[in-house]
Parts: C-alpha cells; sequence; structure tokens
C-alpha cells in the first residue's frame, strides 16, 4: 500500500529581478507502507522544498499529493493543518523538543492536543520512547539529555499520532558519529517494525545506505542512485 503518492511536482518562485527560479521541475515519488527512502542531493537542489509540498506545509506550483490514499491539493489552510497533523510526523535537524517539559511530557503533547485522554497518551510516550532505546530517560527534560537522546526524542514525539509517514530533513546533521548511527538504527528498525513510510532527507552515507531506495534530487527531477557517489 501506497502512503504518500506525488505526481508531476513542480515548484517556482520568483526571484528579487522578476526572473522566475524553477526548484522542481516533474518530481514523481511513490512511498510504500514499511518502506525508508532516502533522498540526497547539493545544498539548494530543493530537497526541503519537497518535504515541506509532501508533508503538506507548502503547495506545489504544479502537481498532486496523495498522503495516506488522501488527496491534499485545493484543500484549504485549515483542511490541510488537521490531515498534516493526522498523517504526517516530521523530525527537522534541530529537535525542537520544549525545554521546560520532560521527554515523556513532549511525546505526549501532540497526543493531548489531539484530545487523546491522559492515560491513553502516557502509555503510548512511553511504548515510543522506549522503541527508541529511552525508558530510562523519559522524565528528564532536555537539557538533561545528549544530543541523540534529544533527536530520538524528536522521533517518538513525530510517531505519537501514528502517522502515515514520517518526514525527517538532516536528522543527524547535529549530531556526532555515534549518536548519528544509533539514530539511523532507530530509523530503519521503526519503518520496518511499524511499517510506516519514511522519507529522509541525508547528506550522511551511512544514513542513506540504510534506506530501502536512495534517490537524488538533482536539476529539480528525482532519480534512483547509488549514494556512495553522491552522498558527502
Amino acid at each position: 500500500m501506497n502512503v504518500l503518492e506525488a505526481h508531476d511536482i513542480a515548484k517556482s518562485y520568483r526571484g528579487g529581478d522578476g526572473s522566475t527560479l524553477h526548484i522542481l521541475n516533474g518530481v514523481d515519488l511513490t512511498v510504500r507502507r514499511g518502506e525508508m527512502i532516502a533522498i540526497v542531493g547539493e545544498s539548494g537542489a530543493g530537497k526541503s522544498t519537497l518535504l515541506h509540498i509532501v508533508g503538506a506545509l507548502d503547495r506545489p506550483t504544479r502537481g498532486h499529493v496523495l498522503l495516506g490514499g488522501e488527496p491534499i491539493n485545493d484543500r484549504s489552510d485549515d483542511e490541510l493543518a488537521v490531515i498534516r497533523n493526522r498523517k504526517v510526523g516530521f523530525v527537522f535537524q534541530y529537535h525542537h523538543l520544549l525545554r521546560e517539559f520532560s521527554a515523556l511530557e513532549n511525546v505526549m503533547m501532540p497526543l493531548r492536543i489531539a484530545g487523546t485522554p491522559v492515560r491513553e497518551a502516557r502509555s503510548r510516550a512511553e511504548e515510543l520512547l522506549a522503541r527508541v532505546g529511552l525508558s530510562g530517560r523519559m522524565h528528564h527534560r532536555p537539557n538533561e539529555l545528549s544530543g541523540g537522546e534529544q533527536q530520538r526524542t524528536a522521533v517518538a514525539r513525530a510517531l505519537a499520532v501514528d502517522p502515515s509517514v514520517v518526514l525527517a530533513d538532516e536528522p543527524t546533521g547535529n549530531l556526532d558519529h555515534r549518536n548519528g548511527d544509533l539514530l539511523h538504527e532507530v530509523f530503519a528498525q521503526l519503518a520496518r517494525d511499524l511499517e510506516i513510510g519514511m522519507v529522509v532527507v541525508t547528506h550522511n552515507r551511512s544514513l542513506a545506505a540504510r534506506a530501502d531506495r536512495a534517490l537524488l534530487l538533482e536539476d529539480g527531477r528525482l532519480a534512483d542512485t547509488d549514494v556512495r557517489g553522491v552522498v558527502a
């Protein structure tokens, strides 16, 4: 089953000099349940732009996107927010955890916002933190956690509402080699075990190599690639 489909996605911006800047030009992307896809490419190639479009954070100039089989084009901003909160989990380079709350409370937050009862939200958050190896750290606040632990907490939070797909933008960019490797294993295992789709934008060769497929974004289009030749 496809959890994400993007067809003929184009994105253009008007430059300061009045010219048109074409970022994406006919991108096609399909992600199946339980599949992890790595997207690589030069800085400025449009990788983050693509994630924002397929995650309903931005609108394409052309093309259409389906999330969990549901078309998202021509939806209002409010409708997109509902779809985004229900079907997509986001992980960014910086964890964006709330500093005044514990890891457990941070993971519970999206569930509580969605109206999940406290006991159920706590149970779900505890389960997810255990999955990312933080059973013994869930009552610590972000400043009491290592960088890798903070990012794994962010991954657990992204999974809280049981999304169809997780989109990660350079998730290991601020981590050292050891913590980066731990996070790589977490991503690969979660995609398999929870049968979610996962799209990871990365410059990290190790993370890209763990994916089921690696795609190169170049000249506004995606193509299969050998990550050994393109990832720094």
